[in-house]
């Protein structure tokens, strides 16, 4: 049937085109199918952030359409670099992606180097622990609400369990100094699955030949973590702190259920700071410049940082 219709298709294209699509080689063939998708990419992808790098440079405001549009040159630029409440959401935002990281991938590669040692249930144990990464942001986002209620809820009956605090004398998300620690702890519980996964990954692409060479030359099991574990497993971990750092440094739904940026503007992450800029006080060539600033910030770092980790994984 595939033929019959090969050759229906082939009988009914005009001889002129036929003869010129007879004509093209392998590669030219190939682009006529991979350019209506690279156009598309483009359309979404290109053009979005040339147009706000135009906007980033002018008062255009969203909501007033019919207004005219100043050239203000790098005046949004100097406002945003100049801005102490800018500067503090910075400062919770790094604060978050910090600690975040630092928990992720230290209980993530403790939990991966206990699954693969394959005790008894190793295959439940993965699935209970991979389940949280499979929810979604704002459904774990009002789950933990519930959990973090000082009445209701069970995580302070938790912490009073093992400190004899009262449950009722703290609120994680309403205490100034204790909601931007109950953002780290969410996105450390859903997020370290994650890291846990590439980990094992790594882990299990060390062959055993070099661990049965250690063994030979008498090497400790401390002496074979440290020379052949770690810097064998140092790529994955750097990619998953890649992975990562990018998708906490827009971090946005989960931190929105949960405390809405407050209590104040204590846990205003950069991207809840942006979002309120251009669509509550609808500031859109403000907000432009802030997006191309936390843009080149985040592909600046993500550049030095992946050249890094070619280096690693060079050796």
């Amino acid at each position: 049937m595939l033929h019959a219709t090969a050759a229906r298709v082939a009988e009914a294209t005009p001889p002129r085109i036929a003869r010129k699509v007879r004509g093209l080689s392998d590669r030219a063939i190939a682009w006529v199918f991979i350019a209506p998708t690279i156009v598309l990419l483009l359309a979404v992808n290109i053009f979005p952030l040339i147009w706000t790098i135009y906007l980033s440079f002018t008062n255009y405001r969203a909501n007033r359409p019919n207004a005219e549009v100043q050239w203000v040159g790098l005046q949004n630029y100097q406002r945003i670099l100049t801005d102490p409440e800018i500067w503090q959401t910075m400062q919770a935002t790094a604060h978050f992606l910090a600690w975040t990281l630092v928990l992720q991938v230290l209980i993530g590669f403790a939990l991966a180097w206990l699954i693969n040692s394959r005790f008894r249930g190793n295959d439940l144990w993965t699935t209970i622990i991979v389940l949280p990464m499979m929810l979604s942001p704002a459904v774990v986002g009002n789950f933990w609400t519930l959990l973090y209620q000082p009445q209701i809820g069970i995580f302070n009956h938790v912490v009073s369990f093992f400190t004899g605090a009262d449950p009722t004398s703290f609120s994680m998300i309403g205490d100034v100094r204790l909601a931007p620690w109950s953002i780290v702890i969410v996105d450390t519980w859903m997020w370290t699955p994650f890291v846990m996964l590439i980990c094992l990954a790594g882990l299990r692409s060390i062959p055993d030949s070099i661990y049965e060479a250690a063994e030979c030359d008498r090497a400790s099991k401390w002496r074979q973590f440290w020379t052949i574990t770690v810097p064998m497993v140092l790529p994955f971990l750097m990619l998953a702190v890649l992975f990562r750092g990018i998708e906490n440094f827009k971090m946005f739904d989960l931190v929105v259920q949960l405390t809405g940026g407050g209590p104040g503007s204590t846990t205003e992450l950069t991207s809840i700071n942006l979002k309120r800029e251009a669509f509550e006080k609808w500031r859109t060539g403000f907000a432009s410049a802030y997006a191309v600033i936390l843009f080149v910030t985040v592909f600046g770092l993500a550049s030095i940082y992946v050249k890094a980790l070619n280096r690693v994984k060079s050796r």
